[in-house]
């Protein structure tokens, strides 16, 4: 597990998390308004090049996608809660796209730290299937992150937009 330490929270593990579901400011914009999420951040994961650039992402030249990854405090929100809310706030029955969001850097996976999670992404991903869900999400494990340029973050928070390809969907 990645475990992260806050200055002056002392014995107080946080966890940490990574969901690609489509194009990261909609992802990063919903997580950040669940009680217990204490940060999010917008970057790529998933690829095979080193510090990854956004035009590099979008013309296919690093395999990396979209994702954001997240810390919180599992004393107040679970990991299959965050989970399950990844699966109510994008489609994952869309392959390599979300919405008018075309490419493999919108692909919907899962990046996991450790057995615990790789086994609730895929029990989700059962429950999700035996409701007659024809899901696409990958489960993999976690690689490096890489930030995403600092206009990527809190895209929605500076411009005043809303997500326009990320909508809550009750699925569980």
């Amino acid at each position: 597990m990645d475990f992260i330490q806050i200055k002056g929270a002392e014995n107080q593990q946080i966890e940490a998390a990574i969901f690609a579901g489509g194009c990261f400011w909609g992802v990063e914009h919903l997580f950040k308004k669940i009680d217990g999420v204490l940060s999010v951040e917008s970057g790529y994961t998933g690829g095979y090049k080193d510090n990854p650039t956004y035009e590099e992402v979008c013309f296919h030249k690093t395999g990396h996608t979209e994702a954001v990854r997240l810390t919180f405090d599992p004393k107040v929100v679970s990991y299959r809660k965050l989970t399950k809310l990844f699966f109510e706030i994008h489609d994952p029955t869309q392959l390599d796209r979300q919405g008018p969001d075309v490419g493999e850097q919108y692909r919907s996976e899962i990046f996991y730290f450790d057995q615990s999670q790789q086994e609730i992404s895929i029990e989700l991903i059962d429950i999700l299937k035996s409701k007659g869900f024809e899901v696409h999400t990958k489960v993999t494990p976690a690689s490096k992150f890489w930030p995403a340029e600092v206009y990527h973050q809190d895209y929605y928070a500076k411009t005043g937009g809303t997500p326009y390809c990320h909508v809550y969907i009750k699925r569980f």
